[in-house]
């Protein structure tokens, strides 16, 4: 009885260990199996890299800054690559923001230049992850994903006025610079 009893529990612990690890691919995974790949170029940047430190802020923009911890940045370059493989990249990354866990905070773009997606993770008032993909029809495409604690969607969008005065150490952002030239 206790045999079997065990071999009852071993089953059940291994269905739900497949079950759990079958959720489907994620901007994660996705990041981790191409960062290396030709035509993909990586990279985080945390916040301490933005110099903040002489910009006057509201209380509600100095607690969406701190809500911040990194940008974790993917981008594909259409140039380094073939047009098919270009298109299966694109299609991938359209499929996994897709899923209906991905909420949707804003859309833009047109089919000439390119089209751009905010999603997020999470609660609005408290995102786990936001992420910004855009993809330039004669360039290739970016992700961008902010990650930190309790970031509000209401206040991160206030963080655009300090970022425009902000000082950036541009060598950490050269990945990114270079896809919107």
């Amino acid at each position: 009885m206790i045999a079997s009893i065990n071999k009852l529990v071993v089953v059940l612990l291994l269905i739900t260990t497949f079950t759990s690890c079958n959720q489907g691919p994620t901007l994660q995974t996705y990041f981790v199996d191409n960062e290396l790949k030709p035509g993909f170029a990586t990279f985080d940047v945390p916040t301490s890299v933005v110099d903040v430190e002489h910009i006057s802020m509201t209380d509600e923009q100095k607690k969406a800054y701190n809500s911040v911890d990194k940008l974790n940045v993917l981008t594909f370059m259409k140039e380094d690559t073939e047009a098919e493989e270009y298109t299966v990249e694109l299609e991938k990354v359209k499929t996994i923001l897709e899923n209906p866990k991905y909420e949707e905070l804003i859309r833009g773009g047109n089919t000439t230049d390119g089209k751009f997606v905010v999603k997020f993770l999470g609660d609005i008032e408290s995102i786990d992850e936001l992420i910004i993909f855009g993809n330039a029809n004669n360039k290739g495409f970016m992700i961008a994903r902010v990650l930190g604690d309790g970031m509000n969607a209401k206040q991160l969008m206030t963080l655009g006025a300090v970022l425009e005065n902000a000082n950036f150490d541009d060598a950490n952002f050269k990945g990114l610079t270079d896809f919107f030239k």
